[in-house]
């Protein structure tokens, strides 16, 4: 029997399912229907996919396989008809997906050469790195900005495209008496608004304290760049943080530059996902971005 894609949408149902019962009534099939449709499925690949256990299902490990190749070839399937619907409209949409806790400045100059053009609209969203990618592989989303690099596989073949390496700097309110005092003095001396541990970010920090044998007055730990900024503002202590983040405030006066850190940096990343027709948007603002950075 040959293989088609109504085989392969049953068995992957069942799979994400892990019973015939559960998977037969959320397709609103009989589950005598269902079954004859996977054994079907089986006879024409010539290996059993799954072995039962208890009252559930497991993958076999050809089954594993199979899954792996039937979610390619949905993913391609979703991918085709997303872009020859948007190719066959007036506007064609970009939906990026950006970390919560990423720099808004960032996200504004990523997107600003597409925005208020005629002809396309830009859908963001926030949410965590893990929602994101995931966004990414059901076709949610075209491109996801962040600052963490996430893991790869031969499962999720990501692609990360370097942005932007910005350094890093200790900025804080004007004040007089921070004038001609040493990086070491101010590290020392003055309460401190960091990143919080688990970001790389304050992994690099915590080393160069260290390394200078500096015991820091920690004042306020964020793991949100606007966070970082606002308690900067507030006069709360001196923020590590890249100046792209707060470049209102820096231009404006509000905040002043101390000290660059040397050897700190944040790199921001767009990931995206290997597609065969992958919206050519986002190639035209990753290329724009590079020209303008």
């Amino acid at each position: 029997m040959a293989l088609n894609l109504h085989h392969l949408r049953l068995f992957r149902a069942v799979a994400r399912d892990g019973t015939l019962t559960g998977a037969a009534h959320a397709l609103n099939l009989s589950q005598s229907a269902l079954s004859t449709q996977v054994r079907a499925l089986e006879a024409s690949l010539g290996q059993d996919l799954f072995e039962r256990r208890g009252r559930g299902l497991v993958l076999t490990e050809a089954g594993r396989i199979a899954l792996d190749h039937a979610e390619e070839i949905f993913r391609a399937a979703d991918d085709l008809a997303a872009t020859l619907r948007d190719a066959g409209s007036a506007r064609r949409a970009l939906r990026v997906g950006a970390l919560a806790t990423l720099s808004r400045n960032f996200q504004i100059a990523f997107l600003e050469p597409l925005i208020g053009r005629e002809d396309i609209e830009v859908v963001v969203r926030s949410g965590s790195q893990a929602d994101l990618l995931r966004g990414l592989q059901s076709m949610a989303l075209d491109v996801v900005l962040t600052n963490l690099v996430p893991a790869r596989d031969a499962a999720s073949p990501y692609l990360v495209h370097d942005l932007s390496e910005q350094p890093v700097s200790l900025i804080g309110v004007p004040s007089d008496g921070r004038a001609g005092r040493s990086l070491h003095d101010l590290l020392s001396a003055e309460p401190l608004i960091l990143p919080t541990p688990e970001s790389a970010l304050r992994a690099s920090f915590d080393a160069m304290l260290e390394r200078l044998a500096i015991v820091p007055r920690i004042a306020a730990e964020a793991d949100d760049m606007a966070m970082l900024r606002l308690l900067a503002r507030s006069g709360a202590g001196l923020v590590v943080i890249p100046p792209i983040v707060v470049r209102d405030e820096l231009a404006a006066g509000t905040l002043v530059e101390l000290e660059r850190l040397d050897g700190i940096s944040e790199n921001f990343l767009a990931v995206t996902l290997q597609r065969r027709f992958p919206n050519p948007l986002v190639a035209e603002a990753i290329s724009a971005y590079a020209a303008a950075d």
